[in-house]
């Protein structure tokens, strides 16, 4: 995800002091996952959220305790160009995931399964 994007939703946090309180857990995953991300130095990241250092600190351990307990990120469904969505009353209906590059992609049909691997490959 974009920096400036979550320096907006860190925004809504901040206090009259300027301090960043109560982050909620879901916005915590999405910094920990720009992180995993980001390959420049530390100092760059948590400038560019307008946090101190002991802030991004603080809100890594949190993100990072959360995701050892199993919280996750939201599920967001993405449509891919040339996959059909058309039901079809032959197809197989099943629930499959798929793990790429850190990414869940759940079909809900095996026919879309083969679809994605043929366009994929």
């Amino acid at each position: 995800m974009d920096l400036e994007v979550l320096k907006k939703k860190l925004s809504a946090f901040k206090g009259d002091g300027g301090r960043t309180r109560n982050v909620s857990d879901v916005l915590l995953l999405e910094i920990l996952s720009a992180w995993e991300h980001f390959s420049g130095p530390a100092r760059d990241f948590y400038k560019a959220l307008g946090v101190s250092q002991k802030g991004i600190s603080s809100m890594l351990g949190k993100a990072k305790r959360l995701k050892r307990e199993g919280a996750t990120m939201p599920f967001s469904e993405v449509k891919i160009d040339g996959i059909s969505n058309i039901v079809d009353s032959n197809s197989v209906l099943c629930d499959i995931e798929v793990t790429d590059n850190n990414k869940v992609i759940r079909f809900r049909k095996v026919d879309l399964l083969i679809e994605y691997l043929k366009k994929v490959a």
